[in-house]
């Protein structure tokens, strides 16, 4: 009866085409996985993105011809684009810190023993599931000349307040998207403090520290990545205001709720393809710059916590 021989070099030669085998037949999956949503990232979101690009460098949409920046600098100068552009960050540096410190400070409130904590969560919560159309239509009952704050206003003697030709217009959106937001942010700060490991609040609390020394000292750190992912969720809402106020004020709104969107969106209407393109580019660095920024700062307090 013929034997065969162990042969080592043989095994091993069999053993590494069965690992490239493998790693062929995931790679081929993970392909076949993967391929779908890169073809449309790149169908629907990078090609328009450099058709945008190319076309800020043109005369217009129906001329071609190369202008350089003079788009930008046309755009640049513009006092309606500085106005909109100025509006936008004034509203974002309100509107960002204070839905997540408000969404915090509820997460922090919900996560604790106090009755009734499901109801309010649910309350909390109804925002998300309103249509935009009937939360516009609630803040114009609301907020209109002759709406209910200020028929309640009449009832004590004070006058009538135009809210959204105003300077309280800012005021009214920027409650309009707390109250939105303030649901979905909370649910994750709750998710995230949930998180933290209860071993080390149930030390220090035995070594006599209190909920502030706890807060700050062990859940804070466990808390940074999703403040920054819900400082980077709230930014880019916040930028998306303009349905809001478009609904609210039309076209032209009052000053201080004239948004980059509506300077885009009236570029728009009047076929100034150029001005559109060349504002478009110029937010979306702005946008890739701030993040960038979001995400750096991350790292670093990311780093020094595992320190």
């Amino acid at each position: 009866m013929a034997t065969h021989e162990y042969n080592p070099e043989e095994v091993r030669k069999r053993r590494i085409k069965g690992r490239r085998k493998r790693k062929l037949r995931e790679w081929v999956v993970f392909t076949g996985y993967l391929t779908p949503s890169l073809l449309g990232v790149l169908l629907f979101f990078f090609g328009p993105m450099l058709i945008v690009l190319v076309q800020s460098f043109q005369r217009s949409a129906t001329n071609s011809e190369f202008v350089g920046v003079d788009n930008y600098v046309h755009v640049w100068n513009n006092q309606a684009f500085r106005s909109a552009a100025t509006n936008t960050l004034i509203f974002a540096g309100l509107a960002v810190p204070l839905a997540v410190l408000l969404a915090l400070l509820l997460a922090l409130l919900l996560s604790s023993k106090i009755p009734g904590k499901s109801v309010f969560r649910s309350i909390m919560l109804n925002p998300m599931m309103v249509p935009v159309a009937s939360i516009v239509l609630i803040w114009q009952v609301m907020f209109s000349y002759n709406g209910a704050l200020n028929t309640y206003m009449g009832w004590f003697g004070i006058d009538k307040i135009d809210w959204m030709k105003s300077n309280w217009s800012r005021l009214v959106i920027l409650i309009l998207f707390l109250w939105k937001n303030l649901g979905y942010n909370m649910v994750l700060f709750i998710s995230a403090i949930s998180a933290v490991p209860s071993e080390q609040l149930e030390s220090a609390k035995m070594d006599g520290a209190n909920a502030v020394r706890r807060f700050f000292s062990i859940k804070l750190p466990y808390l940074w990545p999703t403040i920054f992912f819900v400082g980077i969720m709230s930014l880019i809402n916040s930028f998306k205001i303009f349905r809001e106020v478009y609904l609210l004020a039309g076209d032209y709104p009052y000053d201080a709720l004239y948004m980059l969107q509506n300077f885009m969106n009236n570029m728009f209407s009047h076929l100034d393809n150029a001005k559109l393109t060349a504002a478009a580019i110029i937010m979306c660095i702005a946008m890739i710059i701030i993040v960038g920024i979001l995400f750096i700062a991350e790292n670093r307090l990311g780093r020094d916590t595992e320190e």
